[in-house]
């Protein structure tokens, strides 16, 4: 499944600041930056469980916003995007 996580974590105190690097460091265990607080992640059921609580032990819920967003379909047919794109498919191919 493709997940796509964003995040908005207040960093107005060290403690935010923590949580920003936390969330940040979670979410790149699991799939690809694609802006400063987007990731889009390809993962099965079970890592996604795993990913979803580790984010809301993190996250303040007074504080910070956490979104995850499903999408439905393979990359290329529901994702479009303009501009800097480096989002590596570790699915296919990795020689050009």
């Amino acid at each position: 499944m493709y997940v796509l996580v964003a995040y908005d974590v207040n960093t107005l105190t060290a403690k935010g600041r923590r949580r920003l690097r936390k969330v940040a460091k979670a979410c790149e265990g699991k799939g690809q930056r694609v802006q400063y607080s987007v990731f889009e992640c390809s993962v099965n059921e079970t890592d996604f469980a795993r990913l979803r609580i580790e984010l809301l032990d993190i996250v303040d819920p007074e504080e910070d916003s956490l979104r995850f967003y499903f999408l439905r379909g393979p990359r290329e047919e529901v994702v479009e995007a303009h501009g800097r794109d480096s989002y590596l498919d570790y699915h296919g191919p990795l020689i050009a």
